[in-house]
């Protein structure tokens, strides 16, 4: 096995190095949205007479590790709290199946937890996504591209749609393209594993070089190039901005250029986009606020 496929990524060390409360048993526990063992996911309803919100938590690792567990104890009390249901789901990493499949089966958890709106008192036409890191870039990914349901599948839950109705994405990457994000990072971002992993490439070395069709799912796969007017708003939170070119990967694969540029693209299009810095405070709300705001707008 090469070892590059065992560097450990940065945003799973932070939470994994927390020492955060448990979360509460959820209401539903390992619920199957799909085929594979990782297509699980768990729920947390809030109380309410009437069908709620829903905020999906999609975890963070390179789309090669991670947990549903891995949701802040904090952000679902928060939630639970201001009257807004919480999910958090497991998904392919792409050492099981290389993209799309982490980020389809986000969007069919979408989709089975849109079909479950009566069963579990949710609102179809308020979810929220957040995800962290690679849960980021999914995030941000199923905001942007044009919606997956299709209306000729024998299959409802194939019907639905998979659009969520605002989007968090904390420390996102933003586009996948080696050469664009060498030219926004330095040469540090492709040392990290997280794209060359998501194609199949066996050495970082072939991302020097990428095959053709790499390219064209790594284009795909760069939520920045699907941004248009009509899409929900997001907000994407970074620490800080690091000095450039980035100092070691870690830093380069989660540095605040990627929304940087992603809130460029938005403004150019007429998109809403809210960057948001954590050392530098400003009149932008915190996400959890952005959250509930949009999720409980009439």
């Amino acid at each position: 096995m090469k070892t590059w496929f065992l560097l450990p990524l940065l945003i799973s060390s932070v939470l994994q190095a927390q020492t955060a409360p448990k979360l509460p048993a959820p209401t539903f526990a390992n619920v199957s949205y799909g085929a594979h063992e990782r297509n699980v996911l768990d729920l947390w309803q809030a109380k309410s007479a009437q069908p709620t919100p829903l905020l999906i938590f999609i975890h963070g690792g390179g789309w090669a590790g991670g947990e549903k567990t891995d949701l802040p104890p904090k952000l679902l009390a928060y939630m639970l709290k201001a009257g807004i249901s919480v999910a958090s789901i497991n998904y392919r990493y792409t050492k099981m199946a290389l993209l799309p499949a982490p980020v389809h089966d986000a969007a069919s958890a979408v989709q089975f937890l849109r079909s479950k709106g009566a069963e579990w008192n949710l609102d179809p036409q308020h979810i929220g996504v957040y995800g962290i890191s690679a849960g980021a870039t999914t995030s941000l990914w199923l905001a942007f591209h044009d919606d997956l349901a299709d209306k000729n599948s024998a299959d409802p839950i194939a019907r639905l749609s998979t659009k969520p109705q605002v989007a968090v994405a904390l420390s996102p990457q933003t586009c996948l393209e080696p050469q664009i994000i060498r030219q926004w990072t330095g040469d540090e971002v492709l040392k990290h594993p997280m794209i060359a992993r998501a194609v199949g490439a066996k050495k970082l070395e072939e991302m020097e070089k990428p095959k053709p069709e790499w390219l064209v799912l790594l284009k795909e796969f760069s939520a920045i190039n699907h941004v248009t007017a009509d899409d929900p708003p997001v907000m994407v939170q970074n620490p800080r901005v690091d000095p450039l070119p980035a100092a070691n990967q870690g830093i380069a694969i989660h540095h605040a250029i990627f929304g940087v540029k992603l809130k460029e693209k938005a403004d150019a299009v007429g998109a809403k986009c809210i960057l948001r810095l954590q050392d530098k405070p400003d009149a932008t709300p915190d996400p959890e606020s952005f959250l509930i705001d949009h999720l409980k707008a009439k």
